[in-house]
């Protein structure tokens, strides 16, 4: 009896270890979307956009309005057709925005000295999100459940939402992984982050590479917020904030200026919030989280999956 009993606990436990671990990836999967933004635009420019959580955030806002507009002017409109369109328009807004902002903000400021494009990319996240408090309102904005099927496998429970966005998520990657190492687009943007004075000089366009890398993160960052939204159901005006800083502490955990670093960077933190929320103190999961990065740097500052930075001489 005794030992049904440990068997049964056993089987209870190991469910519901893997019941986090499908949370954690879910989580993970949007960290990753956004830290590979991150991690592209340093990678080829040396700086970091701190506007890209905000990017993000208007994603999840673009997604918001057309969810809204659609659904009170086609009645009973399949989900499947209603989450494209929010997904075309997320990410063609945000694009245009980075873009912008490239172009506007950035491009101006190359040349000079580094701490510049670091205050204007603080700059701009905070515009970003007073704007769309201003114009949006500050209350979080909910929207009804999308998708709401819920499959069962013995106490694991996985959500259709769940199987949308690791779907999603592994699909865009491996488009992205395709794109930067098997096109020349690609092969313009790697020639840029290894050298753009060398790059300029073989007939490399650079300031349309750096351009379409910034649209290219942008994209990105607009189906996370589309996948956010669809999954937690609400949307705010400093959600660019919070979910922006850990997918940044994602790039530079998994390795800043590495695409697998980024993805494995937010999937290790999904991990990490799903699983100290599961088995200790919630409150401190974020405390966990930034203690983890801290480590790691301490016995490989350039992250997990990052590459020492060679001096050009």
């Amino acid at each position: 009896m005794q030992r049904v009993s440990l068997a049964s606990r056993g089987k209870r436990h190991m469910e519901y270890f893997v019941q986090q671990l499908l949370n954690g990836l879910t989580l993970g999967s949007i960290y990753g979307l956004v830290a590979i933004g991150y991690t592209m635009v340093y990678g080829i420019i040396g700086m970091i956009n701190f506007a890209h959580g905000d990017i993000f955030m208007l994603g999840g806002f673009a997604a918001l309005i057309v969810f809204f507009v659609l659904t009170s002017i086609f009645a009973g409109l399949p989900v499947a057709v209603l989450l494209l369109a929010m997904l075309v328009v997320a990410m063609l807004m945000t694009s245009l925005w980075n873009w912008t902002i490239e172009r506007v903000a950035y491009r101006p400021l190359r040349g000079s000295f580094r701490l510049a494009p670091l205050i204007t990319a603080i700059g701009m996240s905070i515009t970003l999100s007073n704007f769309i408090q201003v114009t949006q309102g500050p209350r979080n904005k909910p929207i009804p459940p999308m998708v709401s099927s819920v499959y069962q496998f013995g106490n694991i429970s996985v959500s259709l939402k769940q199987i949308i966005i690791i779907v999603i998520t592994a699909v865009l990657l491996t488009i992205f992984w395709y794109i930067v190492n098997r096109t020349a687009l690609g092969r313009a943007q790697r020639a840029t982050e290894q050298d753009r004075k060398m790059a300029a000089l073989l007939g490399v366009n650079v300031d349309q590479t750096i351009s379409i890398t910034f649209v290219m993160g942008a994209a990105l960052a607009a189906v996370a917020g589309t996948m956010y939204l669809m999954y937690y159901g609400v949307a705010s005006f400093n959600d660019g904030f919070t979910p922006g800083v850990k997918a940044f502490t994602a790039a530079v955990l998994g390795g800043i200026g590495s695409l697998p670093g980024a993805v494995f960077g937010g999937l290790l933190i999904g991990l990490i919030e799903s699983l100290w929320s599961a088995y200790f103190t919630i409150a401190y999961k974020d405390v966990a989280t930034f203690a983890i990065l801290a480590f790691v740097l301490i016995f490989k500052p350039t992250g997990i999956l990052g590459r020492p930075e060679v001096e050009k001489v």
